[in-house]
C-alpha cells in the first residue's frame, strides 16, 4: 500500500471514550511519522478543542475542523481556509424553537449556544474559551457562522430536511448539523492534497461517523472504525476494530508500517 498521508477523525477514532488518546495509537501514529507519512486531523471539532491533542502527537500539518468549514495552521492557529453558512435565520430559529433541543452555532468569532451541557464544558475545560454566549440565540450578536449543530436527542431527519436547500445537512442519531453548500471533511481534505501534491489514490482516510462518510468514499483507502453505522462501513476499504479497543493503531500496524511487529498489551 502506497501511502503518503493519512487524515484521522478524532471522536470514535482517535479517542476514546474518555477524550484520550490510548498509548498504543500514540505509538503507531509516531511510527507512521517516523516511516515519512503526513499525518492530519479531520474533524467536527473546533479549533480550540483539536489544537491541544494537534500538539500532544507533535504534528505540523494543517488542522482540518468543524466538517471541512475550517483549516488552520499548525503552527499559529490561523485560519488558512474559512467556508460560512448562511441560513435564514428567522426561519431557523422558529423551527428549532418550536422542539425541545440545543442549539450550538460555531462563527469565526466563537461559540453561541442556547444553552450549556457537559459536553460543551469540556470544550471550555480543553480549549480553554467558553461561549460567547449562552442563552436565546434570537438574541445573540453573532456572524460569520461556519456551523450549526442542533442536538435533539434523537435522530431529526424530517425537520434537518428542511435546511437542504441553504446548507449541508449532517445527520446524527442525536440530531444534525448544517454547514455551507458543498463542503464536507472531503472537501477540505481535496485543498489539502493540492497544496501538498498527493494524489488521492496516496492517501487513506479513517473514521467511524457520518461526517466520514465523503473522505471514506474519495480516496485510495477508506477505513471505518468498528464502532461506526453499518451506513459508513459500507462506503469504507476495510473495517477495523472499535475505537475502545484501538481500532485506529490496529489498521496502522497491519496495513501501513512496513516493519510491523506483534504489539504487545
Amino acid at each position: 500500500m502506497n501511502v503518503r498521508a493519512i487524515f484521522i477523525d478524532m471522536d470514535g477514532t482517535l479517542l476514546n471514550a474518555s477524550n484520550n488518546i490510548s498509548r498504543r495509537n500514540m505509538e503507531a501514529i509516531n511510527r507512521l511519522i517516523n516511516q515519512g507519512v503526513q499525518v492530519f486531523l479531520a474533524t467536527g471539532r473546533h479549533y480550540e478543542v483539536t489544537a491541544p491533542y494537534h500538539k500532544e502527537i507533535g504534528l505540523r500539518t494543517p488542522m482540518v475542523c468543524l466538517n471541512g468549514a475550517a483549516i488552520h495552521d499548525a503552527e499559529t492557529g490561523r485560519a488558512l481556509q474559512m467556508k460560512t453558512v448562511r441560513l435564514n435565520e428567522e426561519r431557523f430559529h422558529l423551527l428549532t424553537a418550536e422542539i425541545p433541543c440545543n442549539v450550538i452555532i460555531h462563527t469565526v468569532n466563537g461559540i453561541y449556544c442556547k444553552e450549556t451541557n457537559e459536553e460543551i464544558d469540556y470544550w471550555t475545560n480543553v480549549g480553554q474559551i467558553p461561549p460567547q454566549y449562552i442563552g436565546d440565540l434570537r438574541q445573540a450578536n453573532y456572524k460569520d457562522v461556519l456551523k450549526y449543530s442542533v442536538r435533539t436527542g434523537a435522530p431529526s431527519p424530517e425537520l434537518s430536511a428542511l435546511f437542504k436547500t441553504e446548507a449541508e445537512v449532517i445527520n446524527w442519531n442525536d440530531g444534525f448539523e448544517l454547514v455551507a453548500p458543498h463542503v464536507s471533511k472531503w472537501s477540505a481534505i481535496k485543498s489539502l492534497l493540492r497544496t501538498f501534491r498527493f494524489s488521492p489514490n496516496e492517501v487513506v482516510t479513517i473514521g467511524d461517523g457520518p461526517n466520514d462518510i465523503e473522505m471514506l468514499r474519495h480516496v485510495g483507502t477508506g477505513v471505518a472504525m468498528g464502532n461506526a453505522s453499518e451506513e459508513v462501513k459500507a462506503v469504507a476499504d476495510f473495517v477495523t476494530g472499535h475505537h475502545e479497543n484501538d481500532g485506529l493503531a490496529e489498521f496502522i500496524e497491519r496495513y501501513l508500517l512496513k516493519s510491523y511487529e506483534s504489539y504487545v498489551i
